[in-house]
């Protein structure tokens, strides 16, 4: 799920064919002369939209790899927590209780990338509750979430709302609505049999007449979320067929497992990038142009689902072309492409010459640690017991999601986990 948030927000909700989530701008673009960049804070774009996605990948990034984020930019994620335990985009004045406004701005995918960022990080388990405690109460009736509370669930969201569960530790499948629904039963409902041209795919959410339309940031999202895992799963194991299966209709799908559905989708996924390597954005006027982030979403998702035979090909284009994209684009598309690393067992530390890892952790503070580990290596295991919550969580500490398409002068990257909606 990818999600890069823009300089400029436009009044426009745009739906976007990845954790996901949010929308990060072009972390070249020059932050609003009244927004005052926090030292604690991961790239330099106006954080306004997408301060606290772009964090939580790059924290759950680094810990990934092994490296240890530095304490302050810790304490500035835990520190955008609201003592009602949800997480706005990004909030200037975290020392004092959060405002009308700021509650109003609360949304999903802020919240769970949030909780997946702290619970890897250690020692704040009681930001973590709070966050898992304000998603589970805005859960849907579907079983599902939506950008906002209250609004229709939606592939992204939920799935990265999943991968927030499982980070806390609890089941996603025994976190139901008070219609006895889960995530995965949300899921359902948004995939697509396997006949037709887009079997096997998600739709980030019906359209107004109910109809179902594949969307790829939306798959790639709820591949992962009914892989039950977050923004770096590891390599999953290669099936016995690389077909769509055991879907063939409604009723079929009703009571398909999630692991089916997530194969399903990353059959989908896995032949849409056998067309170009790349996948193509979904924006409008974008002819033909490719989508890196997503295409990073996509191989991590078909890697995690479906073991790497079809990944190496993607994974080798990225490596090839990626590159000036993330340099220009910040933290969150450096974490994309650790993910697709890590995920597919390369060494993000050699992605066709570059260090991602390094790259990444020039854009905020100095790590606390290196160790140097390769993906794939067991993460560092933190002790919650020295947990350094307290008070309201307001401690010295987001396609096909929804996407805030920018203005003036800042590139448009949509994408969360993933985290592209047209």
């Amino acid at each position: 799920m990818t999600i890069r948030r823009s300089a400029a927000l436009v009044a426009a909700t745009v739906v976007i064919g990845a954790v996901a989530a949010p929308v990060a701008a072009a972390d070249s673009a020059s932050p609003s002369p009244k927004t005052v960049l926090p030292s604690g804070l991961y790239g330099t774009a106006d954080p306004t939209y997408d301060g606290v996605w772009r964090q939580s990948l790059a924290l759950v990034a680094q810990e990934t790899v092994g490296v240890t984020p530095a304490a302050k930019a810790v304490d500035w994620l835990a520190g955008q927590q609201c003592a009602n335990g949800g997480f706005a985009p990004f909030r200037t004045d975290p020392g004092t209780e959060c405002t009308a406004k700021t509650l109003e701005d609360q949304d999903s995918n802020s919240t769970a990338a949030a909780v997946q960022a702290l619970a890897a990080a250690g020692g704040r388990s009681g930001e973590v509750a709070r966050g898992v405690d304000w998603l589970r109460k805005k859960q849907n009736a579907d079983g599902g979430w939506g950008f906002k509370p209250g609004g229709a669930s939606d592939a992204n969201s939920t799935s990265v709302v999943v991968g927030a569960l499982v980070a806390a530790g609890q089941k996603p499948d025994a976190v139901k609505s008070d219609l006895g629904k889960s995530a995965y039963d949300a899921l359902r409902a948004l995939a697509l049999p396997c006949s037709g041209t887009e079997g096997g795919g998600f739709a980030y959410q019906p359209d107004k007449s109910g109809k179902l339309t594949a969307n790829d940031d939306a798959t790639a999202a709820a591949v992962l979320g009914t892989l039950g895992t977050g923004f770096a799963p590891g390599k999953g194991k290669a099936p016995d067929t690389y077909t769509c299966q055991g879907v063939k209709g409604d009723a079929e799908k009703s009571g398909a497992a999630p692991g089916t559905l997530a194969h399903n989708g990353a059959v989908r996924l896995r032949n849409q990038l056998a067309a170009h390597l790349y996948l193509k954005s979904q924006l409008a006027g974008a002819t033909d142009k490719p989508d890196y982030g997503n295409t990073a979403d996509a191989v991590t998702a078909v890697a995690a689902a479906e073991g790497t035979k079809y990944t190496k090909d993607p994974y080798s284009w990225l490596e090839d072309n990626a590159k000036d994209w993330a340099a220009q684009s910040g933290p969150a598309a450096y974490a994309q492409l650790i993910f697709a690393a890590h995920a597919t067992g390369n060494d993000p530390r050699d992605f066709g010459g570059t260090d991602l890892v390094s790259a990444l952790d020039k854009t905020g503070p100095a790590p606390e640690k290196t160790s140097g580990a390769k993906s794939g290596d067991a993460r560092n295991k933190k002790d919650d017991s020295k947990d350094k919550s307290s008070g309201g969580g307001l401690g010295n500490w987001w396609i096909f999601g929804v996407v805030f398409v920018a203005a003036a002068g800042a590139g448009v990257l949509l994408s969360g986990r993933r985290k592209n909606q047209l």
